[in-house]
């Protein structure tokens, strides 16, 4: 990929070259003009705009400006460069031979410009011992600082990063490389973003998804997991964000449908829908790492047979791209001992 440097120079190249073809006097007084000192980057999404529409008036608008103020910014641009990019002879407006070259150079450069960040992390992170982490909520409040403890008999844990969220958010940062690590419920039935052969993972724990709800007087489920003559089962659901729900639904949905259960009530959080059970508003399906103490106190019973639970594996997923040494020691002590990863 070129820099700005070499593009400058393929711009040179290009304006002597076409010379020798013959253009035309607009074209030559431009090439003779005084160039404006710097390049604005917003001139290129300014033409790409132009070229898209073929329509000042619609690309000005596009962009959010007066056709006048966008027109001087496009001739800046040729000012520049010392060509000329549209034909404005035609209608709708063309781009010249110069301008078809161009279009894919600054699609090239702004391209290029996006990519900077993620580099300047990934130079800054190669002598970085922190340890960027997400994890969904449930797991971020119950099992994760557990683990951790566990881990720190075996390997001097550093600085940590955690951030914590719904599961489509933690997908999303492993795929945008803003994290090195994801802690996350998983089930071979239901499906992730994140594929084992560029997130390599580990399962470092187990649990287990009951439906629960609050006991009646009588000490049994308020709620049943059946379908009853003009009564919907009452269920508390997850959001389609929701690791745990995508789970739930792989696993239990067409169950549901047979019973006729009825979503009274839809949340990310697992700890919201724990709080909406112990209301006595429904059915939920919660992590048992998040409910021990309901249930060993008879706050929250478990709700239908055993084969409505859902056994579930605590995965940890990494990275492809070898990371600092702190993280791939950390990750290193992980599967040594197991030597399961996926």
């Amino acid at each position: 990929m070129r820099g700005v440097a070499g593009f400058a120079i393929a711009v040179r190249s290009f304006h002597h070259a076409a010379t020798g073809v013959g253009w035309s006097n607009a074209d030559s007084a431009l090439s003779h003009a005084p160039k404006a000192s710097a390049m604005n980057l917003i001139w290129l999404e300014d033409f790409l705009a132009l070229a898209s529409t073929g329509n000042f008036s619609r690309a000005a608008e596009e962009r959010h400006m007066t056709q006048p103020a966008f027109s001087r910014r496009i001739r800046a641009l040729e000012e520049w460069l010392g060509v000329v990019l549209i034909d404005r002879t035609t209608h709708p407006a063309a781009l010249t031979e110069a301008g078809e070259w161009f279009q894919s150079v600054a699609q090239e450069i702004l391209a290029r410009v996006a990519q900077i960040p993620d580099e300047a992390r990934a130079i800054a992170d190669a002598t970085s011992a922190t340890l960027r982490i997400a994890s969904t909520h449930a797991l971020s409040f119950t099992f994760l600082p557990l683990w951790l403890r566990s881990l720190e008999s075996r390997i001097t844990i550093g600085p940590i990063q955690l951030v914590s969220d719904v599961l489509q958010q933690c997908e999303a940062l492993m795929l945008q490389g803003r994290v090195q690590f994801l802690l996350c419920h998983s089930h071979d039935h239901s499906p992730m973003r994140l594929d084992s052969v560029h997130h390599p993972s580990a399962v470092v724990g187990s649990d287990l998804l009951i439906p629960v709800s609050v006991p009646g007087l009588d000490g049994k489920p308020k709620f049943a997991l059946i379908a009853r003559a003009n009564q919907r089962v009452a269920v508390l659901a997850y959001s389609a964000e929701s690791g745990i729900g995508r789970i739930v639904r792989a696993l239990r949905g067409a169950a549901l449908e047979e019973i006729q259960a009825d979503v009274v009530f839809t949340a990310h959080l697992a700890s919201v829908l724990k709080t909406m059970a112990l209301d006595g508003r429904g059915v939920a399906w919660l992590p048992k790492t998040l409910i021990g103490e309901d249930l060993a106190s008879g706050r929250l019973v478990a709700v239908g047979e055993e084969s409505w639970s859902i056994a579930v594996d605590i995965r940890l997923f990494r990275q492809e791209a070898t990371m600092h040494p702190a993280a791939e020691k950390f990750w290193r002590t992980i599967v040594a001992p197991r030597m399961d990863t996926a």
